[in-house]
């Protein structure tokens, strides 16, 4: 067989691939990464859906979505348009209000968002579905709002310090609550406290309804006014009153002196009630100075807790005026 000797040829020893590109076009494809998600994609109709959230996120600049898996919230809720419009214009102290996406809007969520927004309460959106565990499905309407835990002051300080710092014309004057479990009673009862000139409302540590919402609503804002201390002790507390100066006025319908008869109305007083059924407690009314009824026409009726206070104070602050 005759070789091929022509000028220039060059013979190849090995024969290139026959099949597939043999990696010719593996460079071309090195560097690109993966394929971007389709939002991310300019042409791609996700992309034109999350720049118009965007843009409907940055015209409601005060609101965001709660956080998925959020634990529930510890503090009072007040649930429904009315309470809440209610709690805002009686000066509830709000922190966080919680509003329906896509919520129906009226009147009273109108005037709602006005005055979160005047008060400068932050406002997040949320699904019913978080609205209802949040609220433990009480009907919320789309709107819960969240109220910060009461600070309580210590009962024994407050009353030292009223001593201490008292005003010769106006001896201070202490209503304590023993057992008051209505938080309704205890709102009405800081009201009265306030619309008389008293100083302040002491309530026990145990078995006791505490400042939340609904006493907050029922004051009409007199609970930014009034102090509410705590007693760990109610008794203690009392008997340390007591060695500090006050007296201890006890109120029952069964009580030994009547409220016009009350001549310790121009000292320095802790004023003390008990609850609808049961009354003072036995501790209590054993380190009481006087027991006092409040005469009324029928043996058969009876006054509520709150209406008691608010005639007893009436009743020590005309004395005192005339005083």
């Amino acid at each position: 067989m005759a070789q091929n000797n022509r000028p220039g040829a060059v013979r190849k020893k090995k024969k290139g691939p026959v099949v597939g590109s043999g990696g010719q076009r593996r460079k071309g494809l090195e560097g690109r990464g993966p394929t971007p998600k389709a939002e991310d994609r300019v042409y791609h109709k996700a992309y034109k859906a999350k720049q118009a959230a965007a843009r409907k996120q940055q015209n409601q600049p005060r609101r965001s979505q709660r956080p998925a898996g959020s634990g529930p919230i510890k503090e009072d809720l007040v649930t429904g348009r009315n309470s809440v419009l209610e709690a805002l214009r009686a000066g509830v102290p709000a922190k966080t209000l919680f509003v329906a996406t896509k919520i129906e809007v009226d009147d009273r969520v109108k005037d709602i968002l006005q005055l979160c927004a005047e008060g400068q309460v932050p406002t997040l959106e949320a699904s019913r579905g978080e609205l209802d565990r949040l609220s433990s499905d009480a009907i919320h309407q789309g709107v819960v709002l969240q109220v910060p835990p009461y600070d309580y002051p210590d009962a024994d300080e407050l009353a030292a310090s009223l001593m201490r710092d008292r005003d010769a014309t106006r001896p201070p004057l202490l209503v304590a609550a023993d057992g008051i479990t209505d938080p309704r009673n205890l709102g009405a009862i800081i009201r009265s406290v306030s619309a008389f000139a008293g100083d302040g409302v002491i309530l026990p540590e145990r078995r006791s309804a505490g400042v939340t919402a609904t006493a907050w609503k029922t004051s009409s804002g007199a609970a930014a006014r009034v102090p509410v201390a705590k007693a760990t002790n109610l008794t203690r507390t009392l008997q340390n009153c007591k060695k500090q100066g006050y007296f201890v006025v006890g109120l029952d319908g069964g009580g030994d002196m009547s409220l016009p008869q009350l001549e310790l109305a121009t000292e320095p007083l802790v004023v003390v009630v008990g609850s609808e059924g049961k009354g003072l407690s036995r501790l209590v009314t054993e380190h009481c100075d006087a027991i006092v009824s409040i005469p009324i026409e029928s043996a058969m009726e009876s006054l509520n807790a709150s209406m008691a206070v608010g005639i007893t104070l009436y009743e020590i602050a005309r004395r005192r005026a005339g005083a």
